[in-house]
Protein backbone atom coordinates (compact mmCIF):
# COMPACT_ATOMS: atom_id res chain seq x y z
CA UNK A 1 0.00 0.00 0.00
CA UNK A 2 2.95 2.31 0.77
CA UNK A 3 4.72 1.79 -2.24
CA UNK A 4 1.46 1.79 -4.24
CA UNK A 5 0.88 5.33 -2.92
CA UNK A 6 3.76 6.98 -3.64
CA UNK A 7 3.85 5.43 -7.13
CA UNK A 8 0.20 6.18 -8.20
CA UNK A 9 -0.26 9.32 -6.15
CA UNK A 10 -3.41 8.15 -4.78
CA UNK A 11 -4.90 4.91 -2.24
CA UNK A 12 -8.42 4.13 -1.72
CA UNK A 13 -9.46 2.60 1.64
CA UNK A 14 -11.86 0.56 3.91
CA UNK A 15 -15.09 -0.34 4.12
CA UNK A 16 -14.52 0.47 7.82
CA UNK A 17 -17.45 0.79 10.10
CA UNK A 18 -16.36 3.82 11.80
CA UNK A 19 -15.74 5.62 9.51
CA UNK A 20 -19.12 4.73 8.17
CA UNK A 21 -20.68 5.83 11.25
CA UNK A 22 -19.02 9.00 10.83
CA UNK A 23 -19.89 9.10 7.00
CA UNK A 24 -23.76 8.65 7.90
CA UNK A 25 -23.34 11.67 10.65
CA UNK A 26 -21.82 13.91 8.40
CA UNK A 27 -24.32 13.19 5.62
CA UNK A 28 -27.39 14.57 7.89
CA UNK A 29 -24.97 17.32 8.36
CA UNK A 30 -24.20 17.68 4.88
CA UNK A 31 -28.17 17.23 3.57
CA UNK A 32 -29.05 20.66 5.88
CA UNK A 33 -25.40 22.26 4.69
CA UNK A 34 -27.95 22.07 1.26
CA UNK A 35 -30.35 23.88 2.25
CA UNK A 36 -29.02 26.39 4.39
CA UNK A 37 -28.88 30.27 2.61
CA UNK A 38 -25.54 30.70 4.25
CA UNK A 39 -24.23 28.09 2.04
CA UNK A 40 -26.25 28.83 -1.13
CA UNK A 41 -23.80 31.25 -3.08
CA UNK A 42 -22.35 27.96 -3.63
CA UNK A 43 -24.58 26.30 -5.91
CA UNK A 44 -22.87 26.47 -8.70
CA UNK A 45 -23.01 25.07 -12.66
CA UNK A 46 -26.22 25.82 -12.94
CA UNK A 47 -27.06 23.48 -9.97
CA UNK A 48 -25.26 20.68 -10.69
CA UNK A 49 -22.37 21.37 -8.33
CA UNK A 50 -22.66 22.43 -4.63
CA UNK A 51 -19.12 23.58 -3.84
CA UNK A 52 -19.62 23.82 -0.54
CA UNK A 53 -16.19 24.55 0.35
CA UNK A 54 -16.06 24.87 5.13
CA UNK A 55 -19.76 23.85 4.72
CA UNK A 56 -19.42 20.86 7.53
CA UNK A 57 -19.02 22.33 11.22
CA UNK A 58 -16.46 19.72 11.61
CA UNK A 59 -13.38 20.78 14.85
CA UNK A 60 -9.95 20.04 14.20
CA UNK A 61 -9.83 16.02 14.74
CA UNK A 62 -13.17 15.61 12.61
CA UNK A 63 -15.85 15.52 15.06
CA UNK A 64 -19.19 16.24 13.43
CA UNK A 65 -22.66 17.11 15.59
CA UNK A 66 -21.78 14.64 17.90
CA UNK A 67 -20.00 11.88 16.07
CA UNK A 68 -16.36 10.42 17.44
CA UNK A 69 -13.16 11.96 15.68
CA UNK A 70 -12.02 10.58 12.10
CA UNK A 71 -10.58 7.73 12.14
CA UNK A 72 -9.94 4.99 10.35
CA UNK A 73 -7.52 3.51 7.93
CA UNK A 74 -6.56 6.34 5.63
CA UNK A 75 -6.08 8.24 8.75
CA UNK A 76 -3.55 5.94 9.96
CA UNK A 77 -1.64 5.61 7.21
CA UNK A 78 -1.45 9.38 7.13
CA UNK A 79 -0.19 9.20 10.79
CA UNK A 80 2.05 6.53 9.69
CA UNK A 81 3.38 8.03 6.20
CA UNK A 82 2.62 11.15 5.57
CA UNK A 83 4.38 12.93 8.49
CA UNK A 84 0.44 13.33 10.70
CA UNK A 85 -2.63 14.69 10.76
CA UNK A 86 -2.95 18.41 11.05
CA UNK A 87 -5.60 19.64 12.33
CA UNK A 88 -8.27 19.88 10.53
CA UNK A 89 -10.51 22.84 8.84
CA UNK A 90 -14.12 22.26 8.27
CA UNK A 91 -14.45 20.24 5.28
CA UNK A 92 -15.90 21.13 1.87
CA UNK A 93 -19.12 19.13 1.26
CA UNK A 94 -18.70 18.73 -2.80
CA UNK A 95 -22.09 17.61 -4.23
CA UNK A 96 -22.52 17.02 -7.84
CA UNK A 97 -26.29 16.46 -9.18
CA UNK A 98 -27.33 15.09 -12.54
CA UNK A 99 -26.52 17.02 -15.69
CA UNK A 100 -23.14 17.86 -14.27
CA UNK A 101 -21.26 19.94 -16.19
CA UNK A 102 -23.21 23.00 -16.89
CA UNK A 103 -21.10 26.31 -17.44
CA UNK A 104 -20.31 27.76 -14.03
CA UNK A 105 -20.95 31.49 -13.60
CA UNK A 106 -18.57 33.51 -15.77
CA UNK A 107 -17.00 30.67 -17.20
CA UNK A 108 -16.36 31.45 -20.68
CA UNK A 109 -16.49 28.81 -23.34
CA UNK A 110 -13.01 27.74 -23.35
CA UNK A 111 -12.97 27.30 -19.67
CA UNK A 112 -16.47 25.54 -19.74
CA UNK A 113 -14.96 23.25 -22.76
CA UNK A 114 -11.72 22.40 -20.51
CA UNK A 115 -14.41 21.23 -17.62
CA UNK A 116 -16.73 19.00 -19.74
CA UNK A 117 -13.89 17.19 -21.91
CA UNK A 118 -11.05 17.30 -19.30
CA UNK A 119 -12.57 17.18 -16.20
CA UNK A 120 -11.61 20.58 -14.72
CA UNK A 121 -8.04 18.56 -13.98
CA UNK A 122 -6.38 20.55 -11.81
CA UNK A 123 -4.09 20.54 -9.22
CA UNK A 124 -4.92 21.76 -5.68
CA UNK A 125 -3.31 25.17 -4.30
CA UNK A 126 -2.15 26.86 -7.63
CA UNK A 127 -4.83 29.83 -7.58
CA UNK A 128 -4.90 31.49 -10.67
CA UNK A 129 -5.65 35.57 -10.50
CA UNK A 130 -5.86 38.65 -12.67
CA UNK A 131 -7.68 39.05 -15.82
CA UNK A 132 -4.60 36.59 -17.60
CA UNK A 133 -5.50 33.95 -14.96
CA UNK A 134 -1.77 33.82 -13.98
CA UNK A 135 -1.17 30.91 -11.57
CA UNK A 136 1.16 31.21 -8.50
CA UNK A 137 1.37 28.56 -5.21
CA UNK A 138 -1.11 30.05 -2.81
CA UNK A 139 -1.93 27.05 -0.80
CA UNK A 140 0.42 24.42 0.06
CA UNK A 141 -1.92 21.20 1.29
CA UNK A 142 -0.76 18.39 3.44
CA UNK A 143 -2.81 15.53 1.17
CA UNK A 144 -6.54 15.68 -0.12
CA UNK A 145 -8.69 13.26 1.84
CA UNK A 146 -12.14 12.16 0.32
CA UNK A 147 -14.95 10.31 2.37
CA UNK A 148 -18.14 9.85 0.34
CA UNK A 149 -20.90 10.90 2.38
CA UNK A 150 -23.90 9.46 -0.24
CA UNK A 151 -24.15 5.92 -2.06
CA UNK A 152 -23.99 7.12 -5.66
CA UNK A 153 -23.57 4.91 -8.51
CA UNK A 154 -19.85 4.79 -9.68
CA UNK A 155 -20.38 6.41 -12.89
CA UNK A 156 -22.33 9.30 -11.11
CA UNK A 157 -19.45 12.13 -11.38
CA UNK A 158 -16.73 10.24 -9.91
CA UNK A 159 -13.06 11.59 -8.55
CA UNK A 160 -10.78 11.32 -11.07
CA UNK A 161 -6.91 11.14 -11.03
CA UNK A 162 -3.97 10.88 -13.61
CA UNK A 163 -1.87 8.13 -12.00
CA UNK A 164 2.00 9.35 -11.73
CA UNK A 165 1.07 12.69 -12.32
CA UNK A 166 2.52 14.53 -9.08
CA UNK A 167 5.93 13.34 -9.70
CA UNK A 168 5.94 15.29 -13.13
CA UNK A 169 4.17 18.40 -11.57
CA UNK A 170 6.82 18.07 -8.73
CA UNK A 171 9.54 18.28 -11.38
CA UNK A 172 8.22 20.92 -13.26
CA UNK A 173 7.38 23.36 -10.84
CA UNK A 174 11.09 22.22 -9.11
CA UNK A 175 12.42 23.40 -12.23
CA UNK A 176 10.46 26.81 -12.30
CA UNK A 177 11.18 27.86 -8.70
CA UNK A 178 15.08 26.86 -8.54
CA UNK A 179 16.09 30.35 -9.72
CA UNK A 180 13.94 31.98 -7.38
CA UNK A 181 14.79 32.65 -3.20
CA UNK A 182 12.24 29.99 -1.44
CA UNK A 183 10.88 32.64 0.14
CA UNK A 184 9.68 34.44 -3.34
CA UNK A 185 7.70 31.68 -4.54
CA UNK A 186 5.22 32.42 -3.61
CA UNK A 187 4.65 35.15 -5.92
CA UNK A 188 6.40 33.09 -8.90
CA UNK A 189 4.56 32.67 -11.70
CA UNK A 190 4.37 28.95 -12.68
CA UNK A 191 1.76 29.27 -15.12
CA UNK A 192 3.92 27.94 -18.43
CA UNK A 193 5.52 25.60 -16.43
CA UNK A 194 1.94 24.21 -15.27
CA UNK A 195 1.26 24.15 -18.39
CA UNK A 196 3.04 22.41 -20.25
CA UNK A 197 3.52 19.75 -17.40
CA UNK A 198 -0.32 19.30 -17.49
CA UNK A 199 -0.51 18.87 -21.27
CA UNK A 200 2.32 15.81 -21.02
CA UNK A 201 0.12 14.39 -17.85
CA UNK A 202 -3.05 13.96 -20.29
CA UNK A 203 -0.87 12.68 -23.12
CA UNK A 204 0.87 10.09 -20.94
CA UNK A 205 -0.57 9.23 -17.26
CA UNK A 206 -3.36 7.55 -16.98
CA UNK A 207 -6.84 8.57 -16.18
CA UNK A 208 -8.39 6.15 -13.36
CA UNK A 209 -12.08 7.07 -11.87
CA UNK A 210 -12.34 6.39 -8.39
CA UNK A 211 -15.82 5.91 -7.71
CA UNK A 212 -16.28 5.10 -3.79
CA UNK A 213 -19.00 4.66 -1.26
CA UNK A 214 -19.35 5.68 2.07
CA UNK A 215 -17.03 3.81 4.71
CA UNK A 216 -14.47 3.91 2.49
CA UNK A 217 -12.12 6.92 2.01
CA UNK A 218 -9.90 8.11 -1.10
CA UNK A 219 -6.37 9.55 -0.16
CA UNK A 220 -5.10 12.06 -2.47
CA UNK A 221 -1.01 12.97 -3.04
CA UNK A 222 -1.38 16.92 -2.52
CA UNK A 223 0.65 17.06 -6.26
CA UNK A 224 -1.59 15.00 -8.60
CA UNK A 225 -3.70 16.02 -11.26
CA UNK A 226 -7.30 15.49 -10.10
CA UNK A 227 -10.54 16.36 -11.35
CA UNK A 228 -14.64 15.43 -11.65
CA UNK A 229 -15.82 13.44 -14.47
CA UNK A 230 -19.17 14.25 -15.94
CA UNK A 231 -22.26 12.59 -14.70
CA UNK A 232 -22.96 9.72 -17.07
CA UNK A 233 -26.23 9.69 -18.98
CA UNK A 234 -25.93 6.42 -19.30
CA UNK A 235 -27.98 4.97 -15.80
CA UNK A 236 -26.14 7.17 -12.86
CA UNK A 237 -28.31 7.23 -10.31
CA UNK A 238 -27.73 9.04 -6.50
CA UNK A 239 -30.27 10.08 -3.82
CA UNK A 240 -31.97 13.30 -3.92
CA UNK A 241 -28.34 15.12 -1.88
CA UNK A 242 -26.68 13.76 -5.20
CA UNK A 243 -23.05 12.71 -5.09
CA UNK A 244 -22.00 14.15 -1.97
CA UNK A 245 -18.46 13.78 -0.57
CA UNK A 246 -16.68 15.46 2.28
CA UNK A 247 -13.01 16.80 1.48
CA UNK A 248 -10.31 17.16 3.68
CA UNK A 249 -6.92 19.78 2.69
CA UNK A 250 -5.06 20.67 6.29
CA UNK A 251 -2.20 23.00 5.27
CA UNK A 252 1.46 21.55 5.28
CA UNK A 253 2.99 22.25 8.79
CA UNK A 254 6.26 23.21 6.87
CA UNK A 255 5.17 25.07 4.40
CA UNK A 256 6.05 25.12 0.65
CA UNK A 257 9.05 23.78 0.57
CA UNK A 258 7.98 21.05 2.49
CA UNK A 259 5.05 20.75 -0.40
CA UNK A 260 7.32 20.31 -2.91
CA UNK A 261 10.31 18.30 -1.90
CA UNK A 262 8.57 16.14 0.71
CA UNK A 263 7.69 12.64 -1.22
Amino acid sequence: MVSDFFTRGWARFGPDPQVRLWADVALRVGRAALRDPAFSHWHVCGGTWFVGLDALPNDAEGRVAGSGPLTGPAVDFIKDHLGGLPPLHRGQLSTVFPGYPRPREGEGEGAFRYRLRSDAAHLDGLKAAGPDRRRRIDEPHAFILGLPLSEAAPNAAPLVVWEGSHEILRAALSEALAPHDPADWPKVDVTEAYQAARKHIFETCPRVLLPARPGEAVLVHRLLLHGVAPWSEEGASAPDEGRMIAYFRPLMPGGLAEWLHAR
